[in-house]
């Protein structure tokens, strides 16, 4: 198996009711691997995602995977073959157990010979880590062991192309790391694109990056450029307990004895003692939402490892 190609190009949707323009000509090519998708709650990457999956066809503009485009209703059931997608809210059936849920959606995703279906459930339970725990109702699950039934799902019809929204929202530390583990370790032949707003986990996981701003890509290309957009415009700051906060974006707030220390962006110094100090990608990131305008991307040709 090997990563599909992924092409987008002047994506534009808009919804009828009330006119919004939630997508705005969004350009660009998904490489192979783990790819982060970032932006704030309202910027749009649910929406794109929807239109990945072909759960919903844009105004305009095209998606393509391997040259085949999500235009039409049996082209969109070609790609959603060979796709695998975790929503944020899935449903469950709280009453099956874990080994019935996957066996009745195996069934549903065409998986019709009962000893192949049987085969493939324990082989994606096993590999969620849930093989001994298979037999438990999932009302009985904790949150990360539901989110690792919805990854088990996903990849029932070992697709080659997976989206992932917002999986590790609610998690606890071990089980978000466990579950960041096993994304790297499914993109090995695959494209996982992974979508959230939680910038660790796309540190921790994913070379390129692609960044939403209100319809529009903001950024796209290797991590590590994301955080040299905000290089040399990084602060610490610290205010005594009765002084204001600066009005700046501010990256984090380090409390003190006598007051606090604010990690904040800004073009030129922003108090006399102010401390410069290496940017990472998160200061990159609060960089990009508080600076210029979102540019478009580049044509869809450009591979993201190249920007």
């Amino acid at each position: 198996m090997t990563a599909p190609d992924v092409t987008i190009n002047d994506l534009t949707v808009t919804f009828r009711r009330g006119g919004v323009r939630a997508l705005d000509g969004i350009s660009l090519r998904l490489p192979a691997g783990m790819v982060g998708l970032l932006g704030p709650n309202g910027a749009g990457k649910t929406t794109f995602l929807r239109v990945l999956t072909g759960v919903l066809l844009p105004t305009s503009g095209t998606v393509a995977v391997d040259g085949t485009e999500l235009t039409s209703r049996g082209r969109r059931r070609e790609v959603r073959a060979t796709t695998g997608y975790l929503p944020q809210e899935l449903g469950l059936y709280p009453d099956l157990t874990a080994r019935q849920f996957l066996d009745y959606l195996a069934l549903l995703k065409g998986l019709t010979d009962r000893r192949a279906r049987r085969a493939r459930v324990e082989e994606v339970l096993d590999l969620v880590s849930l093989g001994e725990v298979a037999n438990r109702k999932l009302k009985t699950y904790s949150g990360g062991m539901k989110r690792r039934v919805g990854i088990a799902q996903a990849i029932l019809n070992d697709p080659r192309l997976l989206i992932v929204d917002e999986p590790t929202v609610g998690l606890d530390p071990e089980e978000r790391l466990r579950f960041r583990s096993l994304l790297a370790t499914l993109a090995g032949d695959r494209t996982v694109l992974l979508s959230t707003h939680i910038v660790d986990d796309i540190v921790q996981t994913c070379p390129n990056v692609v960044v939403i701003e209100r319809g529009h890509v903001a950024f796209q290309g290797a991590i590590g450029d994301l955080a040299a957009r905000a290089e040399g415009t990084v602060w610490h700051v610290t205010r005594p307990a009765t002084a204001p906060p600066p009005d700046l974006p501010t990256v984090t707030v380090t409390p003190g004895m006598t007051g606090a220390t604010y990690r904040v962006i800004s073009s030129a110094p922003p108090a006399p003692d102010a401390e410069p100090v290496s940017a990472t990608v998160e200061d990159g990131y609060i960089a990009l939402m508080h600076g210029a305008a979102p540019q478009r991307a580049q044509h869809p040709g450009s591979n993201l490892h190249a920007i």
